[in-house]
C-alpha cells in the first residue's frame, strides 16, 4: 500500500474489531471453578462452546454468569452442561443452580 492509500483508510471510518469479532474477544469476568458454585444460584449471561484444548475430540463450555452481583466465568468439559445449554441458549439470560449428580453436573 502507498502512504496515500494508508492515509485514506485511516481517515475513513473503519469498523472496530470488537464490532464484528465478539466471539474472538475474551469473556469478561472472574474465573471460578465449577466446584466453587455447586448448589449456588447463578444467572447465566452468555456462553461459548469451543473445541477443548484439554481433551482431543471433545468440547469445552465457557459460561459467563452473575454470582452475588459479581460477573464470573467458568470452563467445563461437562457434556451434560454443554447439551443443556445448547438446548436452552435462546432463553439466556436465566437463573439456575448447577448440581452434581454422581459424577455429572447439571443445571437445575
Amino acid at each position: 500500500m502507498t502512504i496515500d492509500e494508508i492515509n485514506q483508510i485511516v481517515q475513513e471510518s473503519c469498523p472496530k474489531f470488537s464490532s464484528f469479532a465478539k466471539n474472538q474477544l475474551p469473556m469478561p469476568g472472574n474465573k471460578k471453578h465449577l466446584d466453587e458454585i455447586i448448589n449456588r444460584e447463578i444467572t447465566v449471561l452468555d456462553h461459548r462452546i469451543r473445541r477443548s484444548t484439554q481433551r482431543d475430540g471433545t468440547e469445552c463450555l465457557q459460561l459467563q454468569f452473575l454470582l452475588n452481583g459479581e460477573v464470573c466465568v467458568l470452563f467445563s468439559g461437562s457434556s451434560v452442561l454443554i447439551n443443556q445449554i445448547k438446548d436452552c441458549a435462546d432463553k439466556i439470560p436465566f437463573t439456575t443452580t448447577i448440581v452434581k449428580i454422581d459424577r455429572y453436573y447439571s443445571f437445575s
